[in-house]
């Protein structure tokens, strides 16, 4: 597997220098035949890099989209660098971060043994808790999606067959329940149930008249065009947007960048 290239138009940093010497950021995506989607993780990447000015922001894809991790982390070796944080987007700790993510980067690490490369946790809850920056995300798109107030909520996530990834997810639907003071139900566009509609219709059919969807989502895409057209369908008053490049998103990744580089790394 070659090095993906630096001049790469797809693959260029957003950052020339990086800040104060600190380790290029490479964003992991999961990558989507949509081509919305990745723009969107390139949005993303220039919001990081805005927020941090001189920070090296780079992007990658899993699937569908290129450069892969692997080969943006053997660029950056070529180039010079010893050292690169990896951010995964996703909302879950589920399979692609447990073996997909850490298996490109052993793989780059194996090809340019002078790169340390470090993963951060995932943006969903990483300590059992939702962070305020990805809530305050959540609301942002919600306020965006409609004025006026919900009696019931439904927090619409890609779906997982990972007990612990859907417990997270439930972690933040209890979050946002508590935030707005009404019931916040999780849906799924695949692998577990309910589905989105079936969560809109269940919650009008118990009393409530306003419901809105949350979108548990980082980017555009078949799911969430499913999720909306349902949601709708049932009877919901609004359906947010993907959470993109939210401005509360990008600071979450510095976080999550900041979190990683407090703690030592392994000798």
């Amino acid at each position: 597997m070659r090095a993906a290239r630096l001049t790469s138009p797809s693959a260029a940093p957003t950052g020339a220098v990086s800040a104060g010497g600190a380790a290029p950021v490479v964003l992991v995506a999961h990558g989507s035949r949509d081509p919305r989607a990745a723009e969107a993780t390139r949005a993303l990447a220039r919001a990081v890099s805005t927020a941090r000015p001189g920070l090296q922001v780079w992007s990658s894809w899993l699937d569908h989209t290129e450069p892969g991790p692997t080969e943006v982390l053997r660029a950056l070796a070529v180039a010079g660098h010893r050292r690169a944080v990896v951010v995964p987007l996703l909302l879950t700790a589920a399979y692609h971060r447990r073996v997909d993510i850490p298996a490109a980067v052993a793989a780059a690490t194996r090809a340019e043994p002078t790169l340390a490369a470090r993963v951060t946790d995932v943006l969903g809850p990483a300590d059992g808790t939702a962070d305020p920056l990805l809530l305050a995300a959540l609301r942002r798109r919600l306020g965006e999606a409609g004025p006026g107030r919900f009696d019931a909520l439904v927090l619409a996530a890609a779906g997982t067959r990972d007990a612990r990834a859907r417990g997270s997810v439930g972690q933040v639907a209890a979050a946002l329940s508590e935030d707005f003071g009404v019931p916040c139900r999780v849906s799924y566009a695949s692998a577990a149930p309910p589905a989105t509609g079936v969560a809109v219709s269940r919650l009008r059919a118990a009393g409530a008249r306003r419901v809105a969807v949350a979108a548990y989502f980082l980017a555009p895409g078949l799911f969430h065009d499913t999720v909306a057209e349902a949601a709708r369908t049932a009877g919901a008053v609004a359906v947010a947007a993907p959470l993109t490049d939210a401005p509360e998103l990008a600071r979450l990744v510095l976080r999550r960048v900041d979190d990683l580089s407090a703690v030592p790394s392994a000798a």
